[in-house]
């Protein structure tokens, strides 16, 4: 997983866990809300866009709240065994 992709992170989650985030750099546009709601797992990258911050990571609050209100609905937290998207959720 890489960076360029919009897809993991650099470093590995200290708090463990089963999800990935994914964000659509094409899609995005770079507002910030996703990394001022959630920064422990999205940042801004030098050309404004998110990133997420870890290869995997663990549900939380802010990161669902991250994911849905996304104005162009360019990050997407899922389950890798499966595909399944757990935020936002539609």
């Amino acid at each position: 997983m890489s960076t360029a992709d919009g897809v993991g992170g650099p470093g590995g989650d200290p708090r463990g866990g089963d999800l990935v985030v994914t964000v659509d750099r094409h899609r995005c546009v770079g507002t910030g809300l996703c990394a001022a709601t959630a920064p422990d797992d999205l940042t801004l990258g030098t050309d404004g866009r998110a990133l997420p911050r870890r290869p995997s990571t663990a549900l939380s609050e802010e990161l669902a709240e991250a994911a849905e209100m996304c104005p162009v609905e360019a990050i997407a937290v899922l389950r890798p065994a499966t595909g399944e998207q757990v935020a936002p959720g539609y």
